[in-house]
């Protein structure tokens, strides 16, 4: 679940931000993490921030970015960078604090929010083929189930749900397993229905009339992975896998439903959830609690094969990709993407070259998820590190500007 605020309380399934607005505007789970302590030496050729001199190879100025965001209190970092020349990829820190396991670049991490863009491209690929509508409402699909505090589903539209401008209360900002660490403790196994954590949202009044602002709710991804299996007959994990896991051989990606482990090589996960308790491995965890908001799992290899497909206009018809193209401006956003504006599942950032590429940033507790796609989809960085990072905006602002160097980098716009 996903795109993230770093105050005394973070919401995240999204992102990570220090702006109090951004605890529910990009918070799917977890809160405000103070940094974590380094565990282990940053892997690869170089040691110092990235540079923009000339002389050094792509590859050592990849390096250089991966090993800048692990020194500001991360604990595993593993990022590639693929163009019409070819890919490149880098890590830094350890994947497992208790072996001391060396960041590989294969290693499966938790997606988070970069979820979103799976679940709103099967969507848009049952509105191209006119088995739902962007103007349908949540009432039209689920009757009664948007409904109460002044929540009403037959004012609510698929595209506000996809959007973020339904209004809906962000269930994760009431939900004690991603706030603390007891929380967690406690709740880390338990199983979720999607109908559970749509009641939590209506148990809240909405935060503002549909259609009339921005803001980030988890709640609107749940619903709109309830209406994918209303319209299909299977849940949104099965429809995420055969429509785009499996046609794009995405072989290390796994939409799961309960199952808490990530199988084969992976990343550990680590998290005190905002100084709530002490650092824990929060590696294995229940993905229902993040649903079609935040619950899938993948590889840098897999996430690049995937936005290619997408942004190449592989996976929508030209009508339904301009759609989820189609952004309004988020300036909830502006503290860490300047200028930043939301589609349908994607994030429109400017580039500081000019121009601007498509992401979904995605954070779970321990996970963060950055990505990053030029216009034409010919350039690609994915990214993920683990651990809460700084308490500040320097773990962000490294992120950026691994994403940004790397798009903006001579001859690959």
């Amino acid at each position: 679940m996903s795109t993230t605020t770093r105050t005394s309380s973070r919401t995240r399934i999204t992102s990570r931000i220090v702006a109090t607005t951004l605890v529910t505007a990009l918070a799917g789970v977890g809160l405000v993490m103070p940094a974590a302590s380094a565990t282990g030496p940053a892997t690869g050729s170089a040691t110092k921030p990235a540079s923009p001199s000339a002389s050094k190879s792509s590859q050592d100025r990849l390096q250089d970015m991966v090993n800048a965001i692990q020194k500001t209190g991360t604990v595993g970092v593993v990022a590639r960078s693929t163009g019409p020349r070819g890919h490149g990829h880098a890590t830094a820190g350890v994947a497992d604090k208790a072996t001391g396991a060396p960041v590989r670049s294969g290693d499966r991490f938790r997606i988070a929010s970069a979820s979103k863009t799976f679940v709103a491209t099967v969507a848009l690929q049952l509105v191209g083929e006119g088995r739902l509508s962007l103007d349908d409402t949540v009432e039209d699909w689920l009757p009664g189930v948007v409904s109460g505090n002044g929540n009403d589903g037959s004012r609510i539209t698929v595209r506000q749900l996809l959007q973020h401008t339904s209004g809906l209360f962000n269930y994760t900002g009431d939900f004690p397993v991603i706030n603390s660490v007891e929380g967690f403790q406690k709740d880390r196994f338990t199983t979720w229905t999607d109908e559970q954590l749509v009641a939590i949202a209506m148990s809240h009044k909405p935060d503002f009339a549909p259609g009339t602002k921005w803001a980030y709710s988890n709640t609107g991804y749940i619903l709109a992975g309830m209406i994918i299996e209303k319209a299909t007959g299977n849940s949104w994990q099965q429809e995420v896998t055969r429509r785009i896991i499996r046609p794009l051989r995405m072989r290390h990606t796994l939409a799961p439903a309960t199952h808490p482990h990530i199988p084969g090589s992976h990343l550990n996960g680590y998290s005190n959830f905002g100084g709530s308790g002490p650092t824990i491995d929060v590696t294995e965890f229940n993905p229902s609690a993040a649903g079609a908001a935040g619950a899938m799992i993948s590889t840098t290899a897999d996430m690049t094969r995937f936005y290619s497909a997408l942004l190449g206009g592989r996976l929508l018809r030209p009508a339904q990709l301009a759609e989820m193209k189609t952004t309004v401006r988020t300036p909830d956003l502006d503290p860490v993407w300047p200028g930043a504006s939301y589609g349908l599942g994607l994030l429109r950032i400017p580039l500081t070259c000019g121009g601007s590429y498509y992401s979904h940033p995605g954070d779970l507790p321990g996970y963060t998820t950055r990505n990053g796609t030029s216009e034409n989809g010919r350039r690609i960085v994915v990214l993920n590190a683990t651990g809460d990072g700084a308490p500040d905006l320097s773990t962000e602002k490294a992120h950026n500007a691994l994403i940004d160097g790397e798009l903006c980098a001579p001859g690959r716009k």
